[in-house]
């Protein structure tokens, strides 16, 4: 294939997407763009999903007490170090994790095959499609920890002497 801008008589992933008219050319553009916006909604999508999972573990470990959390502790622990607790999904949460994951592989596909198209047009489609999809779907949401009351701004915790680093063991993966 080479570099094209052909309009008028194109033919895009199969031979019944032929481009006849200028409109047909134009809708198609318009829907290769649409598609990047889609493949952007679903990694949004996805990102809110595994978000939710998280608040959710975490809303399951707060609700325990000191002694029931320890059945979901797994690996070693500084003596007054935090403890992670690790969970995996459930069998239902990782099938929508996998058809999210499945639907955004195959759009990508898609939207890759069609750039193979070596048309001007429809690559041109695709980068304002994912310009679009940026300012539509992310918000550039960043998370900043702030000191713990009396402690100075930019002082930061001093490591503690004498211990060795720790290492999660084999069970937690």
């Amino acid at each position: 294939m080479l570099w094209n801008w052909t309009t008028i008589d194109s033919c895009f992933l199969a031979s019944t997407w032929h481009i006849t008219t200028a409109g047909q050319f134009a809708v198609s553009c318009i829907g290769v763009a649409f598609l990047v916006v889609v493949l952007d909604v679903l990694r949004l999508l996805s990102k809110q999903y595994e978000e939710r999972l998280q608040r959710q573990f975490q809303r399951h470990v707060a609700a325990q007490s000191p002694a029931e959390r320890t059945q979901f502790f797994c690996g070693d622990t500084l003596a007054d170090g935090p403890m992670v607790v690790t969970f995996r999904a459930s069998p239902v949460q990782q099938l929508i994790r996998a058809l999210l994951q499945t639907m955004q592989f195959g759009l990508a596909y898609i939207i890759m095959l069609n750039a193979m198209s070596y048309n001007g047009y429809m690559i041109i489609s695709i980068f304002l499609g994912a310009f679009v999809g940026k300012v539509l779907c992310d918000r550039g949401e960043y998370r900043v920890v702030l000191p713990a009351k009396g402690k100075l701004a930019g002082e930061v915790a001093a490591p503690v002497p004498d211990k060795p680093e720790e290492w999660t063991t084999g069970c937690c993966g």
